[in-house]
């Protein structure tokens, strides 16, 4: 008896729940990353912790560009040895260059990663506040087939993370 109790007490709970009116709302993600005051400010640091070696990089392209532009041209005039001694050259620099280039794009994949892990944080935060300030029962993202223009709330998400900008 008291079994039974439970699932129909279980069940008039539900259906009040039920028949309650839900408050949902949907957060476009990339939109939200997209227009971030935090991701400009993040794209600026990056590009700003990263100029000097991608300079570099330039630097050593134009160095063995320089190399086999003049190997092309005095090609006639210089001796095998010369010869040897600027493919060598170029062969090392190269080697150096791809080897350079590969740590730079991890380097940079490994601090851009961070920078948007951090945002995404940031951006749950923004969504939980938000949840709790405007009384939605329910905030999704993404992997939804439809959304009612009601129930987009991007926007408010975007002026919550930008007014998050200190954080």
């Amino acid at each position: 008896m008291s079994r039974y109790l439970v699932v129909v007490m279980g069940l008039l709970l539900f259906s009040g729940v039920a028949n309650a009116e839900l408050k949902i709302g949907y957060v476009n993600i990339l939109k939200v990353l997209d227009k971030a005051p935090q991701m400009q400010i993040a794209k600026k640091s990056l590009e700003k912790e990263f100029a000097p070696r991608e300079k570099h990089l330039q630097a050593q392209q134009k160095e063995i560009k320089a190399l086999e532009d003049k190997l092309k041209r005095d090609a006639s005039i210089m001796s095998e040895s010369e010869k040897r001694k600027i493919d060598r050259e170029i062969l090392t620099k190269t080697r150096d260059a791809k080897r350079s280039m590969g740590e730079f794009r991890e380097d940079f994949s490994r601090r851009r990663n961070e920078e948007l892990e951090k945002l995404q944080r940031q951006i749950y935060e923004a969504s939980q506040a938000l949840g709790k300030e405007e009384g939605f029962d329910l905030l999704i993202r993404d992997g939804v087939l439809f959304v009612g223009e009601k129930a987009d709330v991007t926007e408010l998400v975007q002026k919550k993370l930008s007014a998050m900008k200190g954080n």
